[in-house]
């Protein structure tokens, strides 16, 4: 069974408690219709264990199938930058797909955000070092498509349906 490599840590995109009990990790891809499929199941997930669950997210685009994906996970790295990471990424999931640099200067200007800034940054390529990270821990993870999920750092290969994905945190334990 794989392994994630490396192990969460402070630069990780993280929310819960830092000693938590349970970790999830996704690789995610914004413009992929089964990461935003996932998107509510984890959210569920999240809410229903956020006093024990520790989650992280790791970019992952598909770029090959999804043109709009390097760019979404670059203006969630420039969200980042400004502290609002999880708002941006939220934002962008429940966007319907629509995620051209017009529609993510927006939301970034929906989030209070400098969006003259995310706009610079992204013309720039100024986060796409950070989106390459992630992507290269995904590749030496195992993972070949998205969503991609790790449960106590381990692949979890199965259902990524509520009741699944819950079971599988419960025994990592």
């Amino acid at each position: 069974m794989a392994e994630l490599t490396p192990p969460l840590s402070a630069e990780d995109h993280v929310d819960g408690p830092e000693r938590a009990e349970l970790e999830l990790v996704m690789y995610g891809d914004f413009q992929c219709p089964y990461s935003a499929a996932a998107y509510p199941v984890i959210r569920r997930i999240r809410d229903q264990l956020a006093p024990r669950l520790l989650f992280g997210f790791r970019q992952f685009p598909l770029r090959e199938i999804h043109p709009d994906a390097e760019r979404a996970a670059e203006a969630a790295e420039a969200a980042a930058a400004q502290g609002a990471f999880w708002q941006m990424h939220d934002r962008m999931f429940e966007s319907n797909g629509a995620l051209s640099r017009e529609d993510l200067i927006a939301y970034a200007a929906e989030l209070g955000l400098d969006s003259d800034r995310v706009a610079a940054e992204l013309g720039s390529g100024a986060h796409a070092p950070r989106v390459q990270r992630d992507l290269d821990s995904g590749i030496a993870s195992g993972v070949t498509g998205t969503p991609a999920f790790f449960v106590g750092g381990r692949h979890y290969g199965g259902s990524f349906d509520a009741q699944s994905l819950t079971a599988a945190l419960e025994t990592s334990v």
